[in-house]
């Protein structure tokens, strides 16, 4: 078992971390006081964030916990009007030990870096900004860079990109705002599509989480998007409506919410698989160890990813369950999961020739994971985190259903895991199949491969080093592959032949 770590959530964790990377590890948003003054990070930044458990304290990112809870049981008053401010007892316990909040965002334990990891310095990182291109790759046969996109106009927080069949792009942020964007010649044009700012909550976790259109979107212009609402302790699926170009936001539909103990794991994915089902992934409700056991308890829709029909719905029948999902008919079991035993699956995708669902699930003190998610599989949490054991040895071994992750890493190497995308474009050949994921904290991003001879039959290459907070990945419609970043532009992925 990895040891723990010795260094507790905050600047200074990163500092020792990162030693050379002061800016990175004090400016999120900018905040260049961010060491001496912690508590702005929650205040300003309204950054997702994992969080410190057990002896170890927790930072913060948009899909993780621990630490966070405590700095928002102290900044409840300065969260928007009507957003939730209750912060169970076992919330607070469990961020009170993080003495000073760490970035917004994934972190949630000690973030070391080794190897290619380790090799880069700030004035590399500098330098490559004022390029326009971030780093290089370190996979060999090809060099991989981040190109800004839409003029490298700077987004907030954005979590989700989508490009339409026209062409243009919507995106994503944790604030509330989903924007169009056209391109025309040399200029740029930003289309308001849906301002959900006054309907939700956004701090830590908390905010829109995840957007996707319909899978027959030119004959049914739906947009699905799955948030944290102002007025309640839950987390809701809802439907709207495009017309001429604007989701309005009376024409809501709410499909489904999902009561959440916690203010974080909210997960968040939407995504609508090749069947045409909706497939959601959900957090296990939050603060750390999964206090409430909702990993292993088939009876909640906490630490799952559910599949439901969307197809002919109204507000009598806001969604229907499919008759092939694994647990229909089965008593005491939710009959919408698809899969369970997940703590917090930030980022999940289809891939578009195997049709195989990946997600990117977030871990405690010690491993990041990347799973393949399919029916009824139980992907262990919280008897497991990733391929350790997370309770007892007797426990862990009377678990034998447990699936094994493809692919996982330690702290040693990131602290919050992005899941990516499975690459089928044709701009880079050599990535072609990889399944492209990242990590929030050091920016390193990965490509994951089959391969026969490796003990897991999985390799994992490091093909970039961003320095960048990577929140997801979106996709274009010819397959190739964006990362979407706190506090910067979006980019593209591109390479050529070394």
């Amino acid at each position: 078992m990895r040891a723990r770590s010795k260094w507790g959530c905050g600047c200074g964790r990163c500092l020792k971390t990162f030693p050379r990377r002061r800016r990175r590890c004090c400016a999120m948003n900018r905040l260049r006081r961010f060491c001496a003054q912690p508590a702005l990070v929650l205040l300003l930044g309204g950054a997702l964030v994992l969080g410190c458990s057990g002896e170890q304290e927790r930072q913060t990112s948009p899909r993780d916990s621990g630490p966070r809870e405590q700095q928002e049981a102290q900044q409840t008053e300065s969260t928007p009007s009507g957003a939730s401010g209750q912060v169970d007892a076992a919330d607070t316990a469990e961020t009170a030990r993080s003495e000073d909040a760490e970035q917004p965002r994934p972190s949630a334990r000690e973030v070391q870096q080794q190897g290619t990891s380790a090799g880069r310095n700030e004035d590399q990182s500098d330098a490559a900004a004022a390029d326009g291109q971030s780093s290089q790759a370190a996979s060999p046969g090809f060099a991989l860079a981040l190109r800004p996109i839409l003029g490298g106009h700077q987004f907030h927080q954005p979590i989700e990109m989508i490009e339409l069949p026209d062409g243009s792009l919507l995106v994503a942020e944790q604030r509330g705002y989903i924007t169009r964007f056209v391109e025309d010649g040399t200029e740029i044009r930003q289309l308001g599509i849906l301002d959900l700012t006054e309907s939700i909550t956004f701090r830590g976790e908390q905010g829109l989480l995840s957007m996707a259109l319909d899978p027959n979107f030119e004959d049914d212009p739906y947009l699905y998007v799955y948030y944290s609402p102002r007025e309640a302790n839950v987390t809701r699926l809802s439907r709207f409506r495009i017309v001429q170009g604007q989701a309005f936001v009376g024409s809501e539909l709410v499909i489904l919410e999902i009561p959440q103990p916690y203010s974080n794991h909210n997960g968040g994915a939407i995504r609508f698989g090749p069947d045409g089902m909706l497939y959601l992934g959900l957090g296990d409700g939050g603060a750390a160890n999964d206090p409430q056991g909702h990993g292993q308890n088939r009876e909640t829709l906490l630490g799952t990813v559910i599949r439901i029909d969307v197809k002919d719905i109204d507000t009598t029948t806001p969604y229907r369950i499919p008759t092939d999902n694994p647990f229909f008919g089965i008593a005491g079991v939710r009959p919408e999961i698809w899969a369970f035993g997940l703590r917090n699956p930030w980022r999940m995708a289809f891939d578009q020739e195997t049709g195989m669902l990946w997600a990117g699930d977030v871990g405690q003190d010690r491993v990041e994971e990347i799973v393949i998610v399919q029916a009824g599989e139980n992907h262990g949490w919280n008897v497991f985190e990733g391929d350790e054991c997370f309770r007892s040895e007797d426990d862990c071994a009377a678990l034998s259903e447990a699936v094994a992750p493809v692919g996982v890493y330690g702290h040693d190497e990131g602290c919050s895991v992005t899941g990516g995308v499975v690459y089928r474009g044709q701009a880079l050949p050599h990535m072609v199949g990889a399944y492209v994921f990242g990590d929030f904290c050091s920016g390193t991003i990965w490509g994951l491969r089959p391969d026969d001879g490796a003990e897991t039959g999985w390799v994992r290459d490091v093909i970039l080093e961003s320095g960048e907070l990577i929140a997801s990945f979106g996709v274009d419609n010819a397959g190739e592959i964006y990362v979407l970043v706190f506090g910067g532009p979006i980019f593209k992925l591109v390479g050529e032949e070394r």
